[in-house]
């Protein structure tokens, strides 16, 4: 009797113990070798021995969120400027304690500068006029053949106070007129008309109309009915200064020819002499404000409508869905003015409250829909399903499951939606309709830069720069977030 052990075996590793009378087509099979086993194959493996190839860091939605915004170095200087704008705007006022409404009238329209130093100047004179005898007043003569006078010199020192001139008189002058530009004169155009004189005897003339620490040109033009081709120019340096009476109400106790020394203004001084970067930064406190809120208020009546419109659907939906139609064809601009007359904000008075109710009310429907499409996508999800069989009731559902799982196109939503509400605040004050003055605003600072942008660019450059800027950066965070919070990128990395 074979040996059963033997003989599988033998059927395992191929050895042929059949009898040498084999069926036909059979065919020999070849013995295998046994494979050798050492006794250290038998030993337990440690875990520090096991090898594992590459694998991907377990990262939830927002860790993973933040490691891609990281990667969008646009975005990340977009953070930066925001993170920068909200210190300005909260921390500022407590490093820079400097009155946004306290006026200068002894620095008026001041560009960009360090801490100035200024002498005291003593108090002028009475002007007296200097009348040449022996000079008809009024001679008959042609004015357009008139000669220019042959000198044209100061009197006294030229200050910021006072310009003080005489000329030699041209033979048959009944007049003079005095021209005074901050460049040279050219083409025919000599600049300002700053004085008149009747009378060809009369031959001196003091401006003191505005003037600043600057280089002026003086032009003296002799008149008989017409004005002559022939003018006689000359310019001027006016150094910085301080009248007696200024100075002593910053500084009591100044006298002639001390120096007293302005505060440091890096921004300059409006047209009120106030601090631009004082006001800046109250009127980012402002423009962020509504920039900020009115979003935020929107986006949650628009969460709200959108959330129920689209869990709820048939009838409701539709009825929430006009509804969002109809608010989306109300005009703006004209609710705005209705809202500033039910509050009582008459003319000049500030219209934030209304602006802030308006963005609100009217604002809110780009953001329902956007919640109901992606509502609409998820109700019919397999863990949505899930927790209805559990038990779990509409407003459980829609608070839990539903809305969280939006919260990345919201949050999108809610950044592109601040740079708009601080663009609409910017318009409507640079009109007239939003922040009355005296309170600040970047864009009431626009309005009032304006109106001396040619003589003082300053003014409008610097709240201009801040608007553009939070726009800007708030735009590029929302395209970062877009793309950070956008599950279906994973598979582009």
């Amino acid at each position: 009797m074979a040996d059963p052990v033997a003989t599988g075996r033998a059927d395992l590793f191929g050895d042929d113990t059949r009898a040498p009378g084999k069926a036909p087509g059979s065919v020999a099979r070849e013995q295998l070798p046994l494979p050798a086993f050492e006794p250290s194959a038998f030993e337990p493996v440690h875990r520090t021995e096991l090898q594992r190839g590459p694998t991907r860091p377990s990262l939830s939605y927002w860790q993973d969120a933040w490691r891609r915004l990281r990667k969008n170095k646009q975005a990340l200087a977009s953070l930066a400027i925001v993170v920068a704008l909200l210190a300005f705007t909260l921390f500022g006022p407590l490093l820079w304690r400097v009155d946004p409404n306290a006026p200068a009238l002894t620095r008026i329209s001041k560009g960009p500068s360090l801490r100035v130093s200024v002498r005291v100047l003593p108090d002028l004179p009475p002007f007296e006029e200097e009348v040449v005898a022996g000079v008809p007043p009024t001679p008959n003569a042609d004015g357009a053949s008139l000669s220019a006078p042959e000198r044209l010199d100061w009197i006294g020192e030229p200050t910021i106070q006072a310009v003080r001139m005489r000329w030699t008189a041209v033979p048959g002058a009944a007049g003079y007129l005095i021209y005074r530009s901050q460049d040279a004169p050219k083409g025919g155009y000599l600049g300002l008309p700053v004085g008149t004189i009747d009378g060809g005897n009369v031959v001196s003339f003091e401006d003191s109309f505005n003037l600043e620490d600057r280089a002026y040109y003086y032009s003296v033009v002799a008149k008989n009915v017409s004005e002559s081709k022939q003018v006689i120019t000359r310019r001027v340096n006016l150094p910085a200064g301080i009248s007696l009476a200024d100075a002593q109400g910053l500084q009591p106790g100044s006298k002639p020819g001390d120096t007293l020394r302005f505060p440091l203004r890096p921004f300059g001084t409006d047209s009120l002499g106030r601090d631009l970067l004082a006001r800046l930064m109250a009127g980012a406190r402002v423009s962020l404000y509504i920039g900020f809120c009115a979003p935020l208020f929107s986006l949650i009546i628009g969460v709200l409508i959108g959330g129920i419109s689209g869990y709820l659907g048939g009838k409701v939906d539709q009825w929430l869905m006009r509804i969002t139609d109809f608010v989306i064809a109300l005009p703006f601009l004209l609710f705005m003015i209705l809202f500033k007359i039910a509050l009582g904000a008459g003319p000049g008075q500030s219209g934030v409250s209304a602006m802030l109710i308006a963005l609100v009310l009217l604002s809110w429907t780009s953001t329902a829909r956007l919640t109901r499409g992606q509502v609409l996508q998820l109700r019919e999800s397999e863990f949505v399903q899930a927790a209805r069989l559990l038990g779990a009731q509409p407003l459980y559902l829609l608070l839990r499951h539903l809305l969280p799982n939006t919260l990345g196109v919201i949050l999108v939503s809610f950044t592109f939606a601040i740079p708009g509400a601080i663009f609409t605040e910017a318009f409507l004050s640079f009109i007239g309709m939003g922040v009355a003055p005296p309170t600040p605003s970047w864009g009431s600072m626009c309005n009032d830069g304006v109106q001396t942008f040619l003589t003082h660019p300053h003014e409008l450059l610097f709240p201009a720069l801040f608007i553009s800027i939070a726009v800007l950066a708030f735009n590029l965070l929302g395209d970062g977030l877009r793309d950070a919070l956008d599950p279906k990128m994973r598979s582009f990395e």
